[in-house]
């Protein structure tokens, strides 16, 4: 059951408005799913969120802050990244600690004390953060094509990255750069599905294309730091996928993540990269119901 967009306001300590819609069962393990930098919820395909909810799933999925219909902070700074890597973090409108902020105010929201984290690239790091600084509200933890914030782990392949350029301004530009940068990151294990990717990437220009508001994003990153300490206090059910073949977090992320919070599981997949495509949704999906589940299950025994 979809339940068409809705929105949240005054979420969270930065009173923001998140946009997000529900699907499946209210009655159902609560499943958030975070997004990555610069994309929106839709970018958490539907057939992918339909394979979650076949598998006895509740799923939320939402706009982060500075993405589609989610608050956007214009009158920040303006961010300046390549400073930022440099060291310079003084153009940081806010942390990844904000985020993970916003994540638990929308928890809130919707009344749940609690969830199963499910969190992609940047949504990975967010999840992991909410795991660190509000542990009572996550129910597991899933942290797909990510990294722990270790400056020598999960780097981009900088001759891909570094080749695409800024997306142009009109629609239709915009449509033409995603989909060559998205083939540039894509599993090339599978099928590259063209098509889809252009009309996701037109219902995300309508839905608010906001490039600066994915540079603050990641400067976020680059001031919130290394994980790796605090990961290892952490006691939550863990999953962590990585695709064996990601250009844009490398798999040596997903192998620290792992390696850091205390009984984490890693997948790793062959031909897999920094993207969702269709017919890994089945194997995705079960993995992660698989979690949810057995996490439920132990909660209850605990209980």
């Amino acid at each position: 059951m979809l339940m068409g967009e809705e929105k949240a306001v005054n979420v969270g300590p930065s009173a923001v408005e998140i946009a997000y819609e529900r699907l499946g069962d209210p009655q159902a393990p609560p499943v958030l799913l975070i997004m990555g930098g610069g994309a929106q919820m839709i970018n958490w395909p539907d057939g992918f969120c339909a394979e979650l909810v076949r598998r006895g799933l509740y799923v939320i999925r939402f706009d982060n802050r500075d993405s589609g219909r989610s608050s956007h902070f214009a009158d920040a700074p303006v961010p300046d990244l390549r400073a930022a890597m440099a060291g310079d973090l003084s153009s940081a409108a806010y942390t990844l600690s904000d985020m993970a902020a916003d994540t638990v105010g929308l928890l809130d929201a919707l009344a749940l004390d609690s969830a199963h984290l499910v969190g992609a690239s940047l949504g990975g790091m967010i999840a992991q953060t909410v795991a660190i600084e509000h542990p009572e509200r996550v129910r597991s933890l899933t942290s797909m094509m990510s990294r722990p914030g270790d400056p020598h782990t999960g780097m981009p392949d900088l001759a891909v990255i570094g080749s695409l350029g800024t997306p142009p301004e009109d629609r239709q530009g915009f449509v033409d750069w995603q989909v060559r940068a998205l083939r540039a990151v894509a599993s090339p294990g599978y099928a590259f599905d063209e098509a889809e990717v252009a009309e996701r990437a037109g219902r995300a220009y309508d839905r608010g294309r906001d490039p600066v508001g994915a540079t603050r994003q990641a400067v976020a990153v680059l001031a919130s730091g290394d994980r790796t300490p605090k990961l290892r206090r952490l006691r939550v059910p863990t999953l962590v996928i990585h695709g064996a073949d990601d250009v844009m977090c490398h798999v040596s992320g997903g192998r620290a993540t792992a390696a850091a919070i205390p009984g984490a599981k890693l997948v790793v997949i062959e031909g897999m990269g920094h993207s969702l495509p269709r017919q890994l949704w089945p194997e995705l999906a079960t993995h992660i119901a698989e979690l949810v589940h057995r996490a439920e299950s132990n909660r209850s025994t605990a209980s």
